[in-house]
C-alpha cells in the first residue's frame, strides 16, 4: 500500500496562525470522497452497482468490509443539524423502517456471500438508538445473519448516541450487542448556547453515560463538538473544553457549524442575531486546540483529536490511517457497503448513494432492488488523485515517487498545473514541494482541505456541479 512507504511525522504539533486562516478559508469538500457527492450522477444506477461487485468476485481478492446503517429518526429537532433525519415520535415508523433495512441487508449479504467478512460497523444518523433495545438485538442478529463479523478484539464496531436518550442499563445492553465503540454527540455544554438550539442536555447526563460506556467496556468513547453556535463565546466554549478535558474521551472531534438555512430548514430558526462573529468563532477554534494539546491530545487531522494510544493516533503513526464517509478510520481500503436511506457506499472504482426518501425507498425495495439512485465510476485520473488527497489528509505528506511507481505517470508533468498553485500555499507557508516530497507545515495541517483542493480537478476546471456544491463548508 502506497501509505507505508510515507515517513510519518505525525507528532509535530499544529500552528494555529489565526491571520493565514482568515486569508485562507473558503467553501470546500471535506473530502470523505473523491469525487466528492455533488459530481455523483443518476446515469449510475442498481446494475452499474452489481457490476462493481461483479468486479471484485472476478478479481478473486477477498478483503474484509466495513459495513455503515443509517437510521434516520430522531426524537426532537436539533436546530443547527444538516444530517438527513426523520424528526417523529411515532415508533411505528421505525417498526416499518427496521423491516425494511433488515431487507436490504439480506439483499447485500446475498450479493456479497463468500465475501462478506466485516472489520468495521458503524451506525449513523440520525438517532440510531431511536431502535429500542429489542430491535436493535433483531438488527444486529440479522446482521450476524447475512455477514461473518471479526472478533471483538479485531473489528471496529462504533455507534453515534445521543446521551439524552439512552440510560446506563442501554449502554451496557449496547456492548453486549456488539458494539465496541461509541460516539457521544455534545455540541457544547453551556445551557445557554443548548437552549438556542433546542439540545437540552445536562452535563450531569452525558457524563452518566460516559461513566456506563467505560463501565461496559468500550474500547472508545468520542465525543463532538460544534463551534460557532448560537451565544457561544471564547468563554463558554474554554469551559465547554475544559469539561470535555474533564471527561477524558478519547477522541474528540470539534466542528465548525456552517449555517446554511437555505438548505436546512431547521436552521432557520436559530436567531442569527445570537451567532458569533467570524473573530469569535476563529478565537474559539484557537482557544479549543490549545487546550486539547495541553491535555495530551494528539491533532488527527480535518476536526479531530485522539489521545496518543487511541487507535486513530497509533494508525497515523504506523502509516495505516483511512479516510472514507466515516470520517478518519483505522481500517484502510476496505470496500464500503451502506444500507438506509441516502447511505453511500464506495465499491471496487465506484460510489453510489441510496435514495434519499422512505417512500421512494421502500418502492425500489419492494420491487426486490437495491435502493441506488446515483453514484460515480471512478476513472484512472480519479483514483490518483483520490489517492494523493487521502495521503494528504491522513499523513500530511505525499512522495511523488511512490505515486509514479502505482500510476502511469511522470507526477512533475502530470501535475504542473498543481505544482504551480501550490506555489502560492508554500509561500503562505502551509507546504514544503522539493523534488520528491510534497509536505504539510504544522502551519498549514488545519489548512489541509485548501491543499487537497488544489488536486481536486472538478474544482480546478470550474466543472459545474450538477448538485450540492452550495452546501460545501468552509474550510476552516
Amino acid at each position: 500500500m502506497l501509505h507505508n512507504v510515507i515517513p510519518i511525522a505525525n507528532q509535530r504539533s499544529i500552528e494555529f496562525d489565526a491571520d493565514l486562516i482568515r486569508k485562507l478559508s473558503q467553501n470546500g469538500p471535506r473530502y470523505t470522497s473523491y469525487p466528492t457527492a455533488d459530481r455523483f450522477s443518476e446515469a449510475f444506477g442498481y446494475r452499474d452497482y452489481l457490476q462493481a461487485v461483479a468486479g471484485l468476485r472476478t478479481r478473486g481478492t477477498v478483503k474484509p468490509l466495513s459495513l455503515y446503517l443509517h437510521i434516520p429518526f430522531c426524537e426532537s429537532v436539533c436546530y443547527y443539524c444538516a444530517c438527513n433525519k426523520i424528526v417523529t415520535k411515532n415508533r411505528d415508523k421505525a417498526v416499518t423502517y427496521l423491516g425494511y433495512l433488515k431487507r436490504e441487508i439480506e439483499m447485500q449479504g446475498r450479493l456479497f456471500a463468500g465475501m462478506n467478512q466485516i472489520e468495521q460497523l458503524h451506525l449513523g444518523g440520525g438517532t440510531p438508538t431511536y431502535f429500542t433495545d429489542a430491535q436493535m438485538e433483531e438488527l444486529m442478529e440479522h446482521l450476524r445473519r447475512w455477514f461473518q463479523f471479526a472478533p471483538d478484539g479485531t473489528g471496529e464496531y462504533s455507534i453515534e448516541i445521543d446521551p439524552r436518550t439512552v440510560s446506563r442499563e442501554r449502554v451496557l445492553s449496547l456492548r453486549r450487542q456488539g458494539f465496541n465503540r461509541v460516539s457521544l454527540g455534545v455540541q457544547d455544554y453551556d445551557p445557554a448556547v443548548q437552549a438556542a438550539v433546542n439540545r437540552i442536555q445536562p452535563e450531569a447526563e452525558t457524563q452518566a453515560i460516559i461513566d456506563a460506556a467505560r463501565e461496559a467496556g468500550f474500547r472508545s468513547v468520542s465525543i463532538d463538538l460544534i463551534y460557532g453556535l448560537p451565544k457561544q463565546s471564547v468563554f463558554t466554549m474554554a469551559q465547554t473544553i475544559e469539561k470535555v478535558i474533564k471527561a477524558n474521551p478519547d477522541r474528540v472531534a470539534i466542528y465548525n457549524y456552517a449555517h446554511m438555512p437555505h438548505l436546512f430548514k431547521p436552521q432557520r430558526r436559530i436567531n442569527e442575531a445570537d451567532m458569533p462573529s467570524a473573530d469569535e468563532r476563529l478565537d474559539m477554534l484557537g482557544i479549543a486546540i490549545r487546550k486539547l494539546e495541553q491535555a495530551g491530545y494528539v491533532y488527527i487531522g480535518m476536526d479531530h483529536f485522539a489521545k496518543p494510544e487511541d487507535d486513530l493516533a497509533v494508525a497515523q503513526r504506523q502509516g495505516r490511517l483511512h479516510r472514507n464517509f466515516q470520517g478518519y478510520s483505522t481500517h484502510a481500503e476496505m470496500d464500503l457497503v451502506s444500507c438506509g436511506v441516502s447511505a453511500i457506499s464506495a465499491v471496487a472504482a465506484t460510489y453510489s448513494q441510496n435514495v434519499k426518501t422512505l417512500d421512494a425507498y421502500y418502492d425500489l425495495i419492494d420491487k426486490n432492488e437495491l435502493p441506488v439512485a446515483r453514484g460515480i465510476r471512478l476513472s484512472m485520473d480519479d483514483a490518483l488523485r483520490r489517492t494523493i488527497i487521502q495521503m494528504l489528509m491522513c499523513h500530511f505528506e505525499l512522495s511523488m515517487p511512490a505515486i509514479e511507481q502505482a500510476y502511469p505517470i511522470a507526477f512533475a508533468t502530470y501535475f504542473a498545473p498543481e505544482l504551480e498553485r501550490l506555489k502560492a500555499l508554500e509561500a503562505d507557508g502551509l507546504v514544503t514541494v522539493g523534488p520528491e516530497w510534497l509536505c504539510v507545515t504544522p502551519k498549514g495541517r488545519l489548512l489541509i482541505r485548501n491543499v487537497c483542493m488544489v488536486f481536486d480537478r472538478y474544482l480546478s476546471q470550474a466543472a459545474p456541479a450538477p448538485r450540492g456544491v452550495t452546501s460545501y463548508s468552509r474550510t476552516i
